[in-house]
């Protein structure tokens, strides 16, 4: 039916051939973004990663079953599940409702997977929608003796579960109070964690419910349980995030659905490594990091950040530096010019290589191989047609729209459009930024836009 596909298991610390739960059918869970601010590139490069993981699935013939969620709501400031709400701290600071910003950076997040080329998954799912399946499990769980409730709340008691940390190799003996979360003076054990928060009684948040608890809210990991298990099963073939994910929210979501059931919650546990910029790590709390929009502002390729991204192994960490990036963006120009060039003659893929293509990807998809094979195709003596069927082919993967190259890549431009574009990069070699973004806003004004490259600008018509 398919290829041998090798996945790395975060759990078994392994690559493991990919068996699915049903044939020919694979179920996804990938955790969303907290949506109180704009996602940054390391966010979004989670989101490549998945989609790449997706598109190879689906050219290995199976049927893929995605879900992703929001969470606009209970993900609080801190791992001791103390402090304030990141949702509601953020619309009290924004002086708005938190629904309402919710709803705001919701549609900027899809906005930006739609720019990266990412497939839009079956179901997309929202914490303060779920609260009912959430309230039903916390519940359940309480019935089993898995909970405990103090004045602020109730609580997973992680001394129950023997195998609790395994997942993030957590040495729970060794903890000290204080090295993941603090230990108040109600929590039984420093991992234990919050599965439903009373409200304060002073003052009413803008997000909360009824509960057998109280009023409150849910807290932050119960969320992907309760949803995943709704619209999936009880067990997942896969489940995806950001390797942060590990050692507090993806464990504890973990403890409390194997708890919930008796059975395994995820066969598969992938994780994304960092991106850094310039070697330093993005922080939302202090506003330093880099958004798509960013990338976009300068006048350049979303998918060049998609390109850039697949040069680097997920399991490995990436530095997005403005020169790296450059360089993606150049190869990516550089690849639809000669498929442009190329022609339109039909043909059909050349077997053994997309073999080869099978083998790099579903080795536990190895991108920066299938790029290397990319250009080892280019540069092969094949007929054109069929260099850029085959190219094709692997684009179903790598999802760079390579098939609409012509969109992107204009051979002759009007002379203004052409004069406007010198004298911009003679105000650019002149320092003179803020007079070249007047210029291409001229440029942008007549229907082009410039690429800014290693070897200079480059004209295009605006997609």
């Amino acid at each position: 039916m398919s290829n041998k596909i090798y996945l790395f298991d975060t759990y078994s610390r392994q690559k493991k051939l990919f068996v699915p739960l049903k044939s020919g059918e694979v179920t996804i869970y990938t955790c969303g973004p907290t949506v109180y601010d704009y996602p940054h590139i390391g966010n979004l490069r989670a989101y490549i990663f998945s989609d790449i993981l997706r598109r190879s699935l689906e050219f290995n013939d199976y049927k893929v079953t995605q879900v992703i969620n929001i969470t606009d709501v209970g993900h609080l400031v801190s791992d001791a599940d103390e402090g304030e709400d990141k949702m509601e701290m953020k619309a009290h600071e924004q002086k708005c409702s938190a629904l309402e910003m919710a709803e705001f950076y919701t549609q900027i997040f899809k906005g930006n997977l739609i720019s990266l080329n990412i497939e839009v998954p079956e179901i997309w799912c929202k914490a303060t929608e779920h609260i009912k399946e959430q309230i039903d499990l916390i519940k359940h769980l309480e019935s089993l003796g898995y909970t405990y409730q103090t004045s602020d709340g109730i609580y997973f008691d992680t001394s129950k579960v023997d195998s609790y940390g395994y997942l993030g190799r957590i040495n729970v003996d060794g903890m000290q109070p204080g090295s993941r979360v603090e230990l108040s003076s109600e929590k039984k054990n420093p991992t234990d964690f919050a599965l439903w928060k009373l409200s304060p009684k002073e003052g009413k948040r803008q997000m909360e419910w009824e509960s057998p608890w109280g009023i409150g809210f849910p807290g932050w990991h119960i969320e992907c349980s309760a949803m995943a298990m709704k619209y999936l099963g009880e067990t997942i073939d896969i489940h995806t995030g950001g390797i942060d994910h590990i050692p507090v929210h993806h464990t504890n979501e973990m403890t409390q659905s194997e708890a919930a059931t008796g059975k395994k919650f995820v066969d598969y546990w992938l994780h994304v490594a960092f991106l850094t910029v310039d070697g330093g790590k993005m922080s939302k709390s202090f506003h330093s990091f880099i958004t798509l929009q960013d990338i976009i502002d300068k006048g350049h390729d979303p998918l060049a950040f998609r390109y850039l991204a697949l040069g680097s192994h997920y399991r490995a960490g990436l530095n997005f530096t403005w020169q790296s990036f450059l360089g993606a963006q150049e190869a990516l120009s550089s690849i639809r010019e000669k498929i442009v060039n190329w022609g339109k003659d039909e043909a059909l893929p050349d077997k053994d290589i997309i073999e080869d293509f099978k083998g790099r990807i579903n080795n536990d998809l190895n991108t920066p191989q299938v790029l290397g094979l990319l250009w080892e195709t280019v540069a092969s003596k094949l007929p054109v047609a069929v260099k850029r069927a085959t190219i094709l082919e692997f684009d179903k993967v790598l999802g760079l729209r390579l098939g609409e190259s012509e969109k992107y890549i204009l051979t002759e431009a009007p002379s203004t459009v052409k004069q406007l574009a010198e004298k911009r990069e003679t105000l650019r070699k002149e320092k003179k930024w803020q007079e070249s973004d007047e210029v291409r806003k001229q440029i942008n004004a007549l229907g082009y836009d410039v690429d800014d490259t290693s070897k200079g600008s480059k004209i295009k018509k605006k997609s």
